[in-house]
């Protein structure tokens, strides 16, 4: 196939990719009623428009692209359209209402498909052939998409199995999965035993035989001291008018809380943990409210405080008539009361607190817990929920609730709601404040992503005036976590504090841990480094001494890398919910929520920020030292060196010496260099050079490294011939301050060859690959990596001439050594993989094969 074709293809792959999509969406668009959907199909349908978004934008990037890259991207494409188009069938067998049950259709399509079939799969089988494309290729579209991209790949990879391991080949299947079990959802009698007795759906008794009963929704088995109907119901406020969605939740809480005791051997509990601000207190009313009818006594006890706690559980004694003092009085008073009560604790945030002393002693009760600490889950392991921001359909309601706009004019604000909400990472309290700030007239909904670029802290900390939440403003629900780690005396909340400096300078997405590691073993190279004269880009004392004073909790003092400190900061941030965890292959990875990450930057000092700044550049530049994790984590990796230089250049330069900013910035280019931000790069370069007060096409001695970058970043560009001039003064300073065989001069040479092979300068650029390749294979080695590249150079070079039998041997030889030192799965074996295919089917061609 010519590349003229295999573009084509391409092109015609992505525009049959994007109308699958977009019918597959359609479909679930048309859904009028969702009753006896599986969840995953909701979750993934929300992934859609963000596919066609991408897919849009690749098609976009792949019209304007050279034949190579086209070319490259058709294996990727076919794999995608695969999936795709099994995804259509799904939803188009699975969405219809009429018909047989929708989960039986879906087990049906899912088998016919085979492994691979659950529609969790497909979908993110797709996000991930889109995040290779976009992780190769970074122009394809713009930042926030790929941060999008990858919050979605995170997300389908953390839904629960819709259908069970080896469903493909099992016969019958029962109700598999999360979410509700509907029978007979309509009106009228489900018969299962139709001689004697009758299964209702309703409240009341439901006989299956002449000899059990079952009780569904009859709060507890009462005894006959015990009356129908709430006498107690203490809770702290009504429930709110804006709370939207959580439905799943709330019933799965009404069921663990509800039910027949009579076979129950232990007490009733369910825990909500997350971060603060997503309404854990706020779905505690709605049970509350929800199931009032149901229990004789609900009590809700606020356990922010011990003092709070004591005033409470004293309180609740004496309004059910017992005179106590203490709280393990009070708590014998509830556990006596054999009637059907519900304590509510809320707030149990200190994750140095052991809250088992708040639980009644007994089986008998239920106990509904909220916390900020993950660990509080093993009060319940059984049922909690680590709540989350809210389904996208739930957070454009509840913002256009917020702001006041009447429903008929929800449809017509509906992107406008997704930007927000997006923008807001669906924090409950954020969208609420969000909407009170339009509802109020400071801005239009339209509006405020504009005013929220510009006036974050002002709108993170705008304050209700009416139905406050506990924390008044989102940034207040999490200085309380803050609070926690400062007034802690244990050395391990110190050190998160650190961490979260450190972690605020960079992305929110997940941060390998790994890098810490890495940085340790830079440091520890820089250290032991002769005190030698330095070039511009190389890392000084300087920097090792500020790193190791503000890191000391990952620097030990043995010889060995321990990496306990920063496990145990990095777990305590995760139990305050601060952080989230991650697993990476059997290694750690760390993220935040956005509105989390711009808190942990806003809440620092002009001073903190520029010290915290400086220390997470010496974080990413000795891990540096590291290239195959660059490597193999770019697109983990990008995120963060895109939000680490979100700053003013000369604002930094003000922070510290050229001596400190200078390596920094220059390390940070050569990883956007390796990643194929070309925009960003030449933007950095320019406000360098500007701040260095260096000509940009008038290299000088001291400064040569930053002039290399700049050469290669034209050369990214398009811009040979400023490359081309540029180098070759280079390459005069070289010769008369090197010796000819330096790395230095060496690379720059090659990199002229690859501008003169660009430029159709066929002859002069073989002649100084050849050169190149004679002399590093002299100095290094016929293995060495660098030799390695002028052997791939050269291949690549006598390829576009068409002299094929030199330049495959050069392939092979290429090829192979790439293979057994980097990898077969490595970006550059790819690559010189690809290329030799490449001239092996022009050679077919030029010989009528």
């Amino acid at each position: 196939m010519s590349g003229i074709e295999a573009a084509g293809l391409a092109l015609g792959m992505i525009s049959a990719i994007i109308s699958i999509i977009d019918a597959a969406h359609q479909v679930y668009e048309a859904v009028q009623v969702e009753a006896g959907l599986p969840t995953n199909f909701k979750k993934s349908a929300t992934k859609l428009p963000l596919i066609s978004k991408l897919l849009e934008d690749a098609e976009r990037y792949v019209k304007e692209a050279d034949e190579a890259t086209k070319t490259a991207f058709a294996p990727t494409l076919e794999g995608c359209k695969a999936q795709a188009i099994q995804l259509q069938e799904l939803f188009d067998k699975v969405m219809p209402e009429e018909g047989e049950s929708r989960w039986d259709r879906y087990v049906k399509a899912a088998r016919t498909i085979g492994k691979g079939g659950r529609v969790e799969n497909l979908v993110g089988g797709i996000l991930d052939d889109l995040q290779h494309l976009a992780t190769r290729y970074p122009e394809v579209t713009s930042l926030r998409t790929i941060e999008q991209l990858a919050k979605a790949v995170e997300e389908v990879t953390k839904m629960e199995p819709s259908l069970p391991d080896g469903f493909e080949q099992m016969p019958a299947y029962a109700h598999y999965g999360s979410g509700a079990q509907n029978n007979n959802t309509g009106g009228g009698i489900q018969h299962i035993n139709t001689g004697t007795g009758q299964q209702y759906s309703g409240s009341g008794t439901m006989n299956i035989s002449n000899t059990y009963n079952a009780h569904c929704h009859i709060p507890f088995a009462i005894d006959s001291a015990d009356s129908r109907g709430n006498v107690y119901f203490q809770v702290p406020r009504t429930v709110s008018s804006l709370f939207t969605g959580r439905t799943e939740l709330l019933s799965r809480m009404q069921t663990v809380l509800l039910g027949d005791t009579s076979s129950s051997k232990k007490q009733k509990r369910f825990v909500i943990t997350g971060l603060g601000g997503q309404g854990k207190s706020e779905i505690c009313l709605q049970v509350a409210d929800l199931l009032k009818d149901d229990f004789w006594g609900i009590f809700w006890v606020g356990v922010d405080k011990p003092s709070t706690a004591e005033r409470d559980f004293i309180a609740t004694a004496k309004n059910i008539g017992s005179s106590v003092e203490s709280i393990p009085e009070a708590l014998q008073v509830l556990a006596a009361k054999q009637r059907s009560w519900l304590l509510i604790l809320d707030n149990a945030d200190d994750p140095d607190f052991d809250y088992q002393v708040y639980f009644p002693p007994g089986n008998h009760g239920a106990v509904l817990m909220t916390s900020r600490v993950a660990e509080c889950r093993n009060y319940s392991p059984d049922a909690f929920e680590a709540l989350e921001g809210l389904e996208e359909q739930d957070s454009k309601k509840l913002l256009l609730k917020a702001a006041g706009l009447s429903p008929e004019s929800w449809p017509s604000h509906d992107d406008q709601a997704k930007e927000v909400a997006n923008l807001l990472g669906s924090h409950t309290l954020a969208l609420i404040q969000a909407g009170a700030y339009v509802s109020q007239g400071h801005c239009q909904l339209h509006q405020y992503p504009k005013v929220y670029k510009q006036q974050r802290q002002r709108l993170l900390n705008y304050r209700l005036t009416q139905a406050q939440s506990r924390y008044i403003n989102v940034y207040a629900t999490f200085e309380a976590s803050a609070d926690v780690l400062e007034q802690s005396q244990n050395k391990s909340a110190s050190d998160a504090l650190r961490l979260l400096e450190i972690l605020s300078m960079l992305g929110s997405s997940v941060l390998p841990m790994l890098i810490f590691e890495e940085a340790w073993k830079g440091c520890r190279k820089i250290s032991q480094a002769s005190d030698e004269v330095r070039a511009i880009d190389q890392f000084s004392p300087e920097h090792v001494s500020r790193f190791l004073n503000f890191m000391d909790f990952i620097v030990p003092e043995e010889d060995e890398w321990d990496p306990f400190r920063l496990i145990e900061a990095s777990s305590l941030l995760a139990s305050l919910s601060l952080v989230a965890r991650h697993d990476l292959d059997g290694r750690m990875g760390l993220s935040m929520h956005p509105l989390t990450h711009a808190w942990a930057r806003d809440r620092q000092t002009s001073k903190c920020q520029g010290v915290a700044w400086i220390v997470t550049g010496c974080v990413l530049g000795f891990s540096h030292f590291n290239t195959s994790l660059w490597q193999t984590q770019d697109r983990r990796l990008l995120p963060h060196v895109l939000s680490y230089l979100d700053v003013k250049v000369k604002k930094v330069f003000d922070l510290a010496s050229k001596e400190i900013t200078t390596p920094i910035f220059l390390q940070c280019g050569w990883a956007l260099l390796a990643m194929r931000q070309d925009t960003r790069l030449s933007q950095l370069i320019q406000d360098t050079f500007s701040e260095l007060g260096q000509k940009v096409d008038e290299p000088s001695e001291d400064f040569l490294p930053l002039y290399d970058l700049q050469a290669r970043s034209l050369i990214h560009l398009g811009r040979h011939e400023a490359a081309r001039a540029l180098l070759e003064q280079v390459i005069i300073i070289q010769e008369t301050t090197l010796p000819k065989t330096h790395p230095d001069t060496l690379t720059t040479m090659s990199n002229l060859a690859g501008v003169l092979a660009r430029q159709g300068k066929y002859a002069d650029a073989e002649a100084m690959n050849r050169q190149t390749l004679e002399i590093r294979e002299e100095v290094l080695g016929k293995t060495h990596p660098n030799t390695l590249t002028s052997v791939y150079c050269l291949a690549y070079l006598l390829h576009k001439k068409q002299e094929y039998e030199e330049a495959s041997l050069l392939y092979q030889r290429a090829c192979t050594s790439y293979k057994l030192s980097l990898g077969p799965e490595h970006p550059t074996t790819k690559a010189c993989v690809n290329h030799y295919s490449s001239m092996l089917i022009s050679l077919q061609e030029s010989n009528g094969l």
